[in-house]
């Protein structure tokens, strides 16, 4: 068990070196107040008016300048290369949940990763936001209060099923499988219930935010 380094109370921001924006970032921060920069999310944070609380990664991608500017104290170098720099984040964060920026965009291959360290990472809850969307892991139970023709997307992260209703297309029955069934591109016909059984992204539009912390239960 790796000791927490950031605990909070509310939750906590992790900004990646990916696409972003100031809308962005304040979104995230103004119900994860708390900012950590995974490496060269440093850079980004800065450039966007913000400079993180902590920065956490192995630290290749960071920039001298960047350095300067952020207390060496608060500058934590995880030197392991089994681990992305977002998951030696999540890893070292106790909080009951964390906003994701600037892992969506520029690199697929970036993108992928960040997906499958959420699917990977059970604690703390991740809400990745990307520019048009919101992304997190289904947990077993939910009820979604989403306006009639709003889009519902789910990816499995490996052998999943459910039950829903409220959906245009429901899911009972289907073996979902990432490289067989997937559940991209439903739509919500007012409200949504979901029981997931395995790891299975639920994708929404980026206007869903705050009733997707609602029905998560998460302080905001």
């Amino acid at each position: 068990m790796i000791p927490p380094l950031v605990i909070s109370d509310r939750g906590v921001t992790v900004i990646g070196g990916g696409a972003t924006t100031p809308y962005d970032l304040q979104t995230a921060l103004a119900v994860a107040p708390t900012l950590v920069a995974a490496d060269g999310g440093a850079d980004r944070a800065l450039a966007l008016g913000q400079a993180p609380d902590w920065v956490i990664g192995d630290l290749d991608s960071i920039t001298a300048g960047a350095r300067k500017l952020i207390p060496a104290g608060r500058i934590h170098h995880v030197a392991e290369q089994d681990s992305t720099d977002f998951a030696k984040c999540l890893t070292r964060i106790a909080a009951p949940f964390v906003m994701a920026v600037g892992f969506a965009g520029l690199r697929l291959d970036h993108t992928l990763s960040a997906l499958t360290t959420m699917a990977s990472t059970p604690r703390p809850l991740v809400i990745l936001l990307g520019s048009d969307d919101v992304v997190f892991v289904a947990p077993p139970r939910l009820t979604l209060p989403l306006m009639p023709g709003t889009r519902v997307s789910l990816y499995p992260m490996g052998p999943a099923r459910g039950i829903s209703t409220g959906l245009e297309w429901p899911i009972e029955g289907i073996e979902f499988a990432p490289g067989g069934r997937v559940g991209t591109s439903n739509m919500a016909n007012g409200v949504v219930t979901l029981r997931i059984e395995g790891k299975m992204l639920l994708m929404l539009p980026r206007s869903t935010l705050a009733s997707v912390m609602t029905a998560l239960r998460l302080p905001a």
